[in-house]
């Protein structure tokens, strides 16, 4: 699959900006992210970081800047333009339609049709067991409402949502909030699995343990701006968070290469 062996990253962010009524949510941003990496985004609430993901997953447009998908320049104007592009989000609240199955959660809104123009109920839930069977062998509650699923199997189906609709990049907005800790685990072996199928994930958390087990380079905002981009093991939790509460830079420690500007 040529995202895999490209140079190219599979997203690049060029100097992102975006305003609200004249405050500077996100001022000249510059990440990248790579095929099979996980880059976490940290900082306080009103930081910039979920407002950055938002432009790159077409909730907000951008105001100025460019976003470039596998070295390409691209224009995301909606939602639509983004999962087009292979890009999908998986939000804390997961988007999940409590009353409905499995099955049906996973193709929401993007339902398979027969040539007769009915619902293709049996491909659908054919479909459904591979892709769930993909990331979860012991998923079987196929037809139960999500609302009766633990946390991490409605981490299974948001996360399969994302695969069957070939997404090469996620945005992963605090995956393991409010999880246990043995579904915590389960999700932190779907992201490595999927790392290793080579997607590239932006993973937006607070959980320190979370951003140092899963993530290779992490990229820290505050009031708007990148602070700086890491690579994960050349930094510690203390120079982390002097980056989250002061903006100061660690000192002695080079930025990582990957990332742009």
């Amino acid at each position: 699959m040529s995202a895999v062996t490209t140079k190219a990253p599979l997203v690049s962010l060029r100097n992102i900006c975006k305003s609200f009524g004249g405050v500077h949510a996100v001022e000249n941003a510059n990440v990248n992210l790579h095929p099979g990496e996980v880059v976490a985004l940290l900082g306080h609430n009103g930081a910039g970081k979920s407002t950055l993901m938002k432009m790159l997953a077409g909730a907000y447009p951008i105001d100025s800047g460019d976003i470039l998908i596998r070295g390409e320049k691209v224009h995301i104007r909606n939602p639509a333009d983004s999962q087009g592009l292979g890009i999908e989000t998986i939000y804390q609240t997961l988007a999940l339609a409590d009353n409905l199955d499995s099955v049906a959660n996973l193709f929401l809104g993007r339902e398979l049709m027969t040539p007769w123009r009915t619902l293709d109920d049996l491909r659908m839930d054919a479909d459904a067991r591979k892709v769930f069977a993909r990331l979860n062998k012991n998923f079987k509650n196929f037809r139960v409402p999500v609302r009766r699923l633990s946390g991490g199997q409605r981490q299974t189906v948001a996360i399969s949502r994302a695969l069957y609709f070939n997404a090469s990049i996620l945005i992963m907005d605090e995956p393991c909030a409010a999880l246990g800790p043995e579904e915590t685990r389960m999700v932190g072996e779907l992201i490595k699995q999927l790392k290793a199928e080579g997607v590239g994930i932006f993973l937006i958390s607070h959980d320190m343990p979370d951003v140092f087990g899963l993530s290779d380079r992490l990229a820290v905002m505050k009031n708007g701006k990148m602070v700086g981009t890491y690579n994960t093991k050349d930094v510690n939790e203390d120079e982390v968070l002097g980056m989250i509460i002061l903006g100061k830079r660690p000192e002695g420690k080079v930025q990582a290469e990957r990332n742009e500007g």
